[in-house]
């Protein structure tokens, strides 16, 4: 067993200098400003006081840069697992109070030892099950809701709910208590959020500035707005007027704390586990993918389960709530230089400095610019694209996504990624069940055969060739059966039905048992059965059954022999029969 496998800070440690500590530092100093705002914010996102956000952005990132495969997935909370957390442990306490807390904690460690347990068992593969389409569309559904629960803290009022119903019902029935300092505020911090993103970065340029440092400064500007909106709180005592300010934050690091272990309390929180584990993993290892390619690197992704795995653990064990990458800290990660996991570490205790000394210069940091900060980062999430593009490809890819998107707003966070979920694999499971298979001919004058609905083609009406473009397996094996016998109803012509396999990987018992079934049925009504192009593998596995000594035509080693050979054949045939009989015996 080779340690580095399970270890990458081994491969990647081996060639640290000081250069790539310079470039790793620089990186950290920059994730840490953005991510102090995003820490809180998110934490108050998911119910949470906000030191546990500042908690979920220490152990567990150590513990993905000693056992990720990324080199600069920035892990921490992220908006979607926010919202997730709440509405779990919202069925368990109200947010903030002590049964909240507990739950969030045991959400953590759960979604860690699933994790880590599907990497142990190689079960990376199981993320492919959720189609793109699926994902995207809870995402964008996600932030619809996460955005639309954030405006009670632009307004000043309370509002609640976990669906855009009852959010929507809920705001409108409390907007007659708006305070209007918070909403300047939270408009204020949102204008100038959404401008540091567009035009700071032209700015800065204009003045002279480089374009990496002007680009790393636009994405530091939810420093700028938490530092404006407390100065302007302070200044004008708007705590005073109603505005609601973070307070007191622990001036502490996190304790290693031991989980509540209550078996029913678990056992109401493992569906929600698993699916914020699921959700956490195809979001971290997309981001991961996407900006490893980039530098031509590698991304394990059992490998990268076992690190999010350790990171949801200790964040269980360090009073946290669950964590994964997230594309936003990710990318600010790898613009800024970040060359190793060890960026991650650095900024861990980057944050760690920030509780020790500078929370108390947060007391009087207002909600709502924390909600605008959210606003803003979760905007980004929505995608109103995608879904057209889908549409003019795939309509029963669109049909999925927007299902899920419906859901999601309709009936919260949980049945929207449960319906994603069971989409994808019904998706999946209805495709399967239909596989690609199309009649051929031959392209005159060459020894290649395709669609006789696509290309001009030569074909004999006494001879059929189906080719099937996917494995033969239990799902389509019926369907086989009824494909072929389709083709052969009402078509007495037919002598030769030729089954071309250069497309199919494997096939299993369901399928052989359908092969003979259709082998019986064909020599029932006259008529031949062959394969061709049989891949070595798969014939391996016929020679195993009875199949081929019940078989009533042959296996052709290419599909252009076995159709020269049954012209052959036929026409043989003819000249036989069209001989006088007495001639034929020899009677003449």
């Amino acid at each position: 067993m080779n340690i580095r496998h399970y270890l990458p800070i081994l491969e990647w440690g081996k060639g640290y200098n000081s250069t790539v500590l310079t470039n790793d530092l620089i990186a950290a100093f920059i994730v840490t400003i953005m991510l102090i705002p995003q820490s809180l914010a998110y934490a108050m996102l998911a119910g949470l006081p906000p030191e546990i956000g500042l908690y979920a952005s220490m152990l567990p990132i150590i513990a993905y840069a000693l056992l990720g495969t990324s080199r600069t997935l920035a892990v921490g909370p992220v908006a979607v697992i926010s919202l997730m957390t709440l509405a779990a442990a919202g069925n368990i306490g109200a947010p903030a109070s002590a049964e909240f807390i507990a739950a969030a904690i045991i959400l953590a460690l759960l979604s860690g030892l699933i994790l880590l347990s599907m990497g142990i068992l190689r079960l990376g593969f199981l993320a492919n099950l959720l189609s793109h389409p699926v994902v995207s569309g809870f995402i964008t559904a996600s932030g619809i809701i996460i955005a639309t629960s954030q405006l009670k803290s632009i307004f000043g009022i309370s509002a609640q709910g976990s669906a855009m119903p009852e959010l929507l019902s809920s705001l409108a029935g409390n907007i007659s208590t708006l305070n209007l300092p918070t909403l300047a505020i939270g408009l204020a911090s949102i204008t100038f959020l959404f401008w540091v993103r567009k035009g700071l970065k032209t700015v800065l340029i204009g003045l002279g500035l480089p374009i990496r440092p002007a680009d790393l400064i636009a994405k530091a500007g939810p420093i700028f707005a938490v530092a404006f909106s407390t100065f302007a709180v302070i200044f004008f005592d708007l705590e005073a007027k109603g505005v609601r300010v973070v307070g007191e934050i622990p001036q502490t690091l996190p304790s290693i704390t031991m989980p509540l272990f209550d078996s029913a309390l678990w056992q109401a929180l493992l569906i929600p586990a698993l699916l914020i584990s699921i959700i956490g993993f195809v979001e971290s290892v997309s981001v991961a993918q996407t900006l490893a390619a980039k530098r031509r690197q590698y991304i394990n992704p059992d490998q990268e389960l076992i690190g999010l795995g350790a990171a949801n653990i200790a964040a269980g064990f360090s009073g946290a709530y669950p964590v994964t990458g997230g594309f936003a800290r990710s990318v600010v990660n790898f613009d800024a230089g970040a060359h190793t996991p060890a960026a991650g570490a650095f900024t861990a205790i980057g944050i760690a400095m920030a509780a020790l000394f500078l929370t108390p210069l947060l007391y009087a940091l207002p909600i709502a610019t924390l909600a605008a900060t959210i606003i803003v980062a979760v905007l980004s999430l929505v995608d109103f694209k995608t879904p057209i593009e889908i549409w003019r490809y795939s309509k029963p890819d669109f049909a999925a996504m927007m299902a899920t998107i419906i859901i999601t707003l309709l009936a919260g966070v949980e049945p929207g990624v449960i319906a994603g979920v069971l989409l994808s694999l019904a998706l999946y499971l209805w495709r399967a069940s239909r596989p690609h298979a199309v009649i051929v001919g031959r392209i005159p004058e060459t020894e290649h055969f395709r669609n006789i609905k696509r290309h001009k083609v030569f074909t004999d009406p006494r001879i059929v060739t189906l080719r099937i473009d996917e494995a033969l397996t239990y799902l389509n094996a019926r369907w086989l059966e009824e494909r072929v016998l389709e083709e052969i109803a009402d078509r007495h012509e037919i002598k030769h039905i030729i089954l071309m396999c250069s497309a199919v990987n494997t096939i299993d018992a369901s399928a052989l048992e359908s092969l003979e079934v259709i082998n019986h049925r064909l020599s029932d009504g006259n008529i031949c059965f062959h394969l061709s192009e049989v891949k070595g593998s798969v014939m391996d596995a016929l020679k195993r059954s009875n199949f081929l000594d019940e078989l009533s035509g042959n296996i052709y080693l290419s599909q252009n022999k076995a159709f020269e050979s049954l012209i052959a054949q036929l026409k043989r045939e003819e000249e036989n029969n069209s001989q006088d009989p007495f001639e034929a015996r020899g009677m003449i």
